[in-house]
């Protein structure tokens, strides 16, 4: 194992990033100190991290459990690919194949472990862990999926419930639990049925900032409405039908026009499920067309579109199945239809079940899914409420933000309503507290003597529609609570008595108004040059992918490629400077991108001049923040983008010789340091350049006094 000087150095050796996602670098330094962790984080948060990179640099191997056969194989084979000893042990092995890899991990060539509950607890199994732990040691066992431990989580499996038995076996060895969605009930289970001591918890932020999410109205030609949105989108794309019916004609339709498309469901045989899936992970085909069966066990990245044709059951299921988009943290597309006769199936099916309370809550859970369809209210706004996170709106990366409602106060409406809900004792629903503010004369009301309230009659002059529309918007700018028990019974909170007593006012948004244009001028020869570049590396990707028979993602991200066409390194050194190559992956596949880099520019060098000394549109919105006095971090908050791509952006925009202040970013003494080190040992990676310095020295600071230096 090489000598690596820091975590960022470890981290651009094994994997590429020159930095941490948001709460990797902390869980990843309790890791090291054997703590015992449990960690909620969304789906392309960067879970995996956190137990891949200790597994790396702690001695011994960390045995990772997880519930399927896809998932494992697929992290096993990124892993491989970037030249890390990983393997898995499951059923898709023969008997050799088994006795091989095992012999591997005596042998201390294996570092992480992928294994099933069932086989690693399994009476021939624990004789060799025991013999693992004596020989090379055991460094952490990490939980993936870790609620299917918990009777509350959404996918309990039982025989997770026998992890425990690792911690009575090991008890030394620490234990990382790790879930994409959790509720505190479920988090307090995990503890308990894993047998955490004292565990570190870390709940990551739900908000998938890189996700644009829209409603459309399903219109009468909705094929036609579906096959229109996927012509202008570009990469791989996932559809969700209620039905299998649904789903194998809208795949058989897009065939027929020219969309490569295959259908999933739970119909089909396993072995042409597992064929399907194959194909759309390797980018054989662009669309899957598919029921909820399809999505768990899909460690898919570059997953640009997800499109729900029917309307989800409940907004759990919504997040999960739309967040399967841009996992890769690049820029990706949620659409819903919105038919209200997909809400009479929901319904008859819903009436199937046996039991009036699930049909009660199945019946909210519905409910939540058309107000946030209806909703005008930032789409983040409703759905991070629904997971009890508060999120103030103005996201600008949905249709309710790009294209917002002009909004009227409604601070003394609200003030009524909630007043309401306080005189009614905080147990009833919406509708029945509208019919109290309107003066209705049913019989509830009368048997409750409500008529005798003063709010009773007070809203005689807004419709039911516009006390509903208030309504929804209170509980999605929560400043108003629901009971989740299928009864909806609204409850007053801290934010409530707020606007009852004027110190706090209330905004809703009224009507729909024409999209305004988001198109700004940029220069679309630079574009166009750089989107044909990317193709061809995608193209490049993809060959090589088929040669490996692995998923074209395994050997380079989206991201990566985006980088690699608008950058257009010129030599190794430069190329190992994008994020996402590490040192494997520059040595198996930096000559060949480079060499198709150098042939794309020879064929187009107007073009490339072009592109290479003219900044793009983002980069032009980070430069005129900039020059309005903001700092890196409030460029990124602003933009919802990450602290180190607006480096990047800036880093950029001085190699092109914008107007970027240098002396507001890093200080004089470093620039003179960090220049002299430059001349020293020239055009270096980073890592190199800041092992040279010293500690004190950021990798920001020395990408951008380096941008300036190679630009003289």
């Amino acid at each position: 194992m090489p000598q690596l000087s820091s975590l960022e150095s470890a981290l651009k050796h094994y994997f590429g990033y020159d930095s941490f996602r948001p709460g990797q670098q902390h869980i990843v330094e309790q890791a090291l100190q054997n703590r015992d962790l449990l960690v909620v984080m969304p789906t392309g948060g960067g879970k995996s991290l956190c137990f891949q990179l200790p597994a790396l640099l702690k001695k011994g191997l960390t045995v990772v459990v997880s519930p399927l056969i896809a998932l494992m194989q697929d992290q096993v084979q990124a892993l491989q690919d970037n030249g890390i000893g990983a393997t898995f042990i499951n059923s898709s092995l023969s008997g050799y194949q088994v006795r091989s890899r095992e012999q591997a991990i005596l042998s201390g060539k294996v570092k992480l472990l992928y294994i099933a509950p069932e086989r690693l607890l399994s009476e021939k199994f624990l004789p060799l862990l025991n013999l693992i732990h004596h020989q090379i040691g055991i460094s952490a066992f990490a939980i993936d999926e870790a609620h299917c431990v918990s009777e509350w989580g959404h996918d309990f499996r039982p025989e997770y419930r026998q992890l425990k038995q690792l911690r009575q076996r090991f008890s030394g060895v620490p234990t990382i639990a790790l879930t994409a969605t959790a509720t505190d009930r479920v988090r307090q289970d995990i503890i308990q049925q894993l047998g955490l001591i004292q565990p570190s918890i870390h709940l990551a932020s739900f908000n998938r900032q890189n996700l644009f999410y829209e409603v459309q109205p399903k219109q009468k030609q909705s094929y036609q409405q579906l096959l229109q949105l996927i012509r202008q989108q570009s990469g791989s794309g996932i559809i969700y039908c209620l039905s299998r019916r649904r789903v194998d004609e809208i795949a058989f339709k897009l065939k027929n026009d020219g969309i490569p498309a295959l259908p999933y469901h739970a119909g089909l045989s396993d072995r042409d499920r597992t064929d399907h899936q194959t194909r759309f992970i390797r980018d054989d085909v662009q669309v899957m067309v598919a029921t909820i069966a399809f999505g768990m066990g899909i460690n898919k990245p570059d997953v640009r579109f997800v499109i729900h044709y029917d309307l989800p059951r409940n907004l759990e299921s919504y997040y999960q199945e739309s967040g399967r988009a841009g996992r890769d943290g690049e820029s990706a597309k949620c659409t819903l239809f919105l038919n209200y006769g997909d809400i009479k199936t929901i319904e008859y099916l819903i009436s199937q079940k046996p039991d009036p309370q699930e049909q009660r809550i199945a019946k909210q859970q519905l409910r939540q899914v058309i107000d946030y369809a209806e909703g005008t209210d930032c789409r983040r706004t409703i759905q991070l409420a629904y997971f009890g996170e508060r999120f103030t709106g103005g996201c600008n990366n949905c249709d309710n933000c790009c294209y917002p409602k002009p909004t009227q106060d409604w601070t003394i409406e609200a003030m009524k309503f909630l007043s309401c809900v306080a005189r009614c004792k905080e147990r009833f629903g919406m509708s029945y507290i509208i019919d109290v503010l309107r003066g209705a004369k049913n019989q509830k009301i009368l048997q409750n003597g409500h008529q005798n309230l003063s709010t009773y009659g007070i809203g005689k002059d807004r419709s039911v529609d516009d006390w509903r529309m208030l309504g929804r918007s209170l509980l999605h700018q929560g400043l108003l609570a629901q009971t989740s028990d299928g009864y909806s019974v609204l409850k007053l909170n801290a934010f409530s008595w707020e606007v009852m007593r004027r110190q706090r006012s209330v905004f809703v948004a009224m009507t729909a108004t024409t999209p305004a244009s988001t198109t700004e001028s940029q220069d679309t020869s630079a574009v166009a040059e750089i989107e044909l570049l990317f193709q061809r590396l995608r193209n490049l990707r993809k060959q090589l992918a088929d040669e490996q028979s692995v998923p074209p993602y395994v050997i380079f991200a989206d991201s990566t490629l985006k980088l690699m066409a608008t950058q257009q390194p010129k030599t190794l050194t430069e190329f190992a400077q994008l994020s996402g190559v590490g040192s494997h992956k520059l040595a198996r596949y930096g000559a060949e991108f480079l060499a198709e880099i150098q042939a794309y520019c020879q064929e187009s060098p107007v073009q490339k001049e072009v592109s290479n000394t003219l900044p793009t549109e983002t980069e032009r919105l980070t430069l005129q923040l900039h020059q309005q006095g903001l700092s890196i971090e409030e460029i990124a908050q602003q933009r919802n983008l990450r602290r180190t791509t607006i480096v990047r952006h800036l880093a950029d925009l001085l190699e092109k010789n914008q107007p970027v202040d240098l002396n507001c970013l890093v200080p004089l003494p470093h620039q003179e340091k960090i220049r002299q080190a430059l001349q020293i040992l020239g055009d270096k990676p980073l890592s190199q350049i800041r092992d040279y310095l010293g500690g004190e020295y950021l990798y920001d600071e020395i990408r951008l006094v380096r941008s300036v230096w190679r630009r003289e």
